[in-house]
């Protein structure tokens, strides 16, 4: 006889962040959680509220697992040296987890964007930009430029953007942060 796992939400997550890594986070649908779960969809409206609830799900997921790596990446780091874990940390993951990496830009409501791992992220970030004595309305610059640098670089790595050209994409990725510690080492702040 063959126990079926219990349909909770967390399973729900998992199984949709595996799909997400394997097709896309685009293509992670109610139908086919159900029936990777062995379910029918409407089982799965007892745990989710929609199809949108469910791709929150797989973003929340992602949030936490990255925060973790992201948080043992920066540990007893400062300056450019905790700049570059923090990147490499998030490049990684994204390598690793393309579906769940793509997944962390799904636009959640104030009040789980609130609960989620995301603020966690702005305050490891704000902690990698310690060491460059930016004041409060500069760290928030810093923390945007930081994500833009990262997440530009990545989505257009993950794209094949870099695939057809010298350097390599890892002589660009230490180049951009040189270049990113340079700017904030000179950074002056208003």
């Amino acid at each position: 006889m063959t126990t079926r796992t219990p349909l909770t939400r967390a399973r729900l997550a998992t199984v949709g962040a595996e799909l997400a890594d394997e097709v896309g986070f685009e293509h992670v649908t109610a139908s086919e959680v159900a029936r990777r779960c062995g379910v029918r969809v409407a089982s799965l409206y007892s745990h989710v509220r929609d199809a949108d609830d469910l791709r929150a799900l797989v973003c929340l997921l992602a949030l936490d697992e990255l925060a973790d790596r992201a948080s043992a990446a920066v540990a007893g780091r400062a300056g450019a040296e905790a700049l570059a874990a923090l990147a490499g940390a998030y490049r990684d993951y994204a390598r690793a987890h393309p579906g769940r990496y793509a997944a962390m830009r799904h636009r959640l409501d104030p009040a789980t964007a609130a609960a989620s791992a995301g603020p966690r992220h702005a305050d490891l970030t704000r902690a990698a930009l310690r060491g460059y004595g930016l004041d409060a309305d500069g760290e928030t610059h810093a923390v945007r430029l930081f994500g833009g640098l990262v997440h530009g670089f990545v989505t257009l790595e993950l794209a094949g953007a870099f695939d057809h050209s010298d350097p390599s994409p890892e002589v660009s990725w230490e180049w951009s942060l040189t270049a990113l510690d340079a700017t904030l080492t000179g950074w002056s702040t208003r």
